[in-house]
This record gives C-alpha cells, structure tokens and sequence, in this order.
C-alpha cells in the first residue's frame, strides 16, 4: 500500500508540472480552406472574386496599383468588398461554406485539440458574429466531420484529460455546450474596420486569449499554440511573443 500511495503521489505531481495545452487558430487557409470570395473591381468596373488564400499575397496592391489577376486589370475594392465576411449579411454565408470547407494545413491540429476536450481560441480577420463561428464549429462536431470524434471529446471533457474542471451534469450536447463557452471565438473585424490589416487586432486577441487561459490555469504551468497562414500575422506574433517574453507560446507558420 505504501508504494502504491508513492507511486500516486509520484503521478500527480508529475501532472501538476506537465503543462496544459491551449490552441490559438486563425481560420482562412489555416483550418480550412472556405470558398468564400473578397469582391475587387477590374478597370472595366466588374466585379472579381477573391479567394482569402490569394488575398494574403495580393491585399498590399489592391487599391494601391493596378495587378493582373485571372485575366483581369484590377483596381481596387468593390463598394462591398467584404459583405460574405462580416456580420450579419455575411453569417448564413459563412455556415453553408464551412459545410463544403477543404481541410488547411492546421486542421489536424485542430481536430486533434477537439477530440482531446483542449480549450482553443479561433482568431480571425473575418467579421462575423463570434456565435455564427462557434455554430460552425459545434456543427463540425455534431457531423464528426473529417477526423471529429464526438464520442471522444465528450469522454474526454468527462474525464477532464486537459479541460479546467466545470459541470458534467447533462447530456452530451450540455457538455460540449459547456466545453465552447470556455472557448474564445476572436473576428477581429465584428463591429470594426480591420480587414485589410488585422495583424495587430489578432495580436490583442491572442493576448487576451492568454489572460483567459491564465484564469483558468490558476498559477499552473501551461503552452499555446498559434498557426496561422499569413506572414505578415506570423511576425506580429512573434514580436508580441517577444515583447511579453511569452516563452511558453509556439508560433507555427501554415502559409507556402
């Protein structure tokens, strides 16, 4: 008995110094790859879709010079250039794309989090609702879409494998309801201006992200993972990390 309290103590205490997992998301080409356009106009005053992934490489020109794009002289926005993207003309939009998403580069990772009960933050240039986001994601976990495993995250989240405790008393749907209110939902561009240069706003997201985890960790030792696909995000994170001395935050870059 006495080396089996041992061996107990042992496990714990390796628990309390084994950090939890947090996960940071941007969403676009990161999680998935959505078929939603940004409308820009030609010289001829029609209007072009553009895909998020193109946007990140293209979005410095628009508007500042003229740029071939798929045949097309471009020359700036159009009057609505965001609407599929923005609450609330853009929220139905954004749940019909979720439905016909490809995978990125993140969403092994994603899942992953998911299937383990991992509080995450999604923190995108979109401007949405942070409701219709968080619609998408219980939807992904309903339909158990593409590596999803209900049966997982609610087995996990009973267990608390890597969840702060909170209630349990409920159905299955009460406990997943319970696991997304503890995560973030971060459109930095709901109710403001920040499309076309979200860098910074995605940094005071992240940040208040860690406070949030910080609250939920109670002193105890935690990481953070962010991915994103755009560089220009990435080396905004990155000095951010520097400037807080954030050494428990690992930065991934999804982009090509």
């Amino acid at each position: 008995m006495k080396l089996l309290l041992e061996r107990w103590r042992l496990y714990v205490e390796k628990q309390e110094r084994t950090p939890r997992k947090y996960y940071a998301f941007d969403w676009d080409d990161n999680i998935v790859f959505m078929p939603t356009k940004i409308i820009l106009l030609d010289k001829e005053d029609v209007e072009v879709g553009m895909s998020t992934r193109d946007f990140a490489d293209y979005r410095e020109m628009i508007g500042v010079e003229e740029f071939e794009y798929e045949g097309r002289t471009i020359v700036g926005f159009a009057e609505n250039a965001f609407k599929f993207f923005r609450h609330p003309e853009g929220d139905p939009q954004f749940l019909v794309d979720a439905e016909t998403a490809t995978p990125g580069p993140s969403w092994n990772d994603f899942a992953g989090a998911i299937n383990e009960g991992s509080i995450f933050a999604i923190i995108t240039a979109r401007g949405h609702h942070p409701e219709t986001i968080k619609s998408a994601v219980r939807n992904y976990i309903n339909s158990e879409y593409e590596g999803i495993n209900k049966q997982s995250v609610i087995e996990s989240l009973r267990s608390y494998k890597s969840t702060p405790a909170f209630s349990t008393e409920g159905d299955d749907d009460f406990i997943i309801e319970e696991y997304l209110k503890l995560c973030r939902f971060y459109p930095v561009s709901f109710k403001a201006a920040a499309e076309a240069n979200p860098e910074q706003a995605k940094a005071e997201k992240l940040s208040e992200f860690i406070e949030h985890v910080k609250s939920l960790n109670k002193g105890k030792p935690f990481e953070i993972g962010f991915s994103d696909d755009d560089p220009g995000n990435i080396e905004v994170i990155k000095k951010l990390k520097k400037d807080q001395g954030l050494s428990n935050l690992i930065i991934k870059y999804t982009g090509g």
